[in-house]
Formats: structure tokens, C-alpha cells, sequence
């Protein structure tokens, strides 16, 4: 028969289990989604447009962002 000192070490080690590697071990892994070419094109583009839309401290100028997103979709549809 298991005393009352094992019975409360057991429930003790029960609690201190880490409840998100039980979720983790119990969900299987999300797939990562794949880099279209246009994704790719885009990215590639945007930073290398960046510098121009920004100013010298590294901020965006004003409506920085949106200029460089919009010069980097053209330039990745070509």
C-alpha cells in the first residue's frame, strides 16, 4: 500500500508538469506554407526600394511604406 507521502509527491509532480509541452506533444506540426515566386519578387524588391522611402535616422518618410509597397508591386508584376 502507497503511503500518504507518495500519493502526495505524485500529485505535487502532476501539477508542476508544463502544460503547453502536453499541448505540444498532443497537436501534430503545422505544415509551412510555401514562398510563391511573386512573394519572392516582391520581398526582394521592397527592400531593396526601402532606403529611398526612408530617412536618414532609418524612419519612414510620410506615406513612406505605402509608396515603397506600391513601387515594389510594380516592380515585381514586370
Amino acid at each position: 500500500m502507497t503511503s500518504i507521502d507518495d500519493i502526495i509527491r505524485l500529485l505535487e509532480a502532476a501539477n508542476n508538469t508544463p502544460k503547453e509541452a502536453l499541448k505540444a506533444a498532443s497537436e501534430p506540426k503545422k505544415k509551412k506554407r510555401k514562398v510563391s515566386a511573386y512573394q519572392k519578387k516582391y520581398g526582394a524588391a521592397f527592400k531593396k526600394l526601402a532606403p529611398k522611402y526612408k530617412t536618414k535616422a532609418g524612419r519612414w518618410k510620410k506615406d513612406g511604406f505605402k509608396r515603397c509597397a506600391a513601387a515594389a508591386r510594380k516592380v515585381a508584376k514586370k
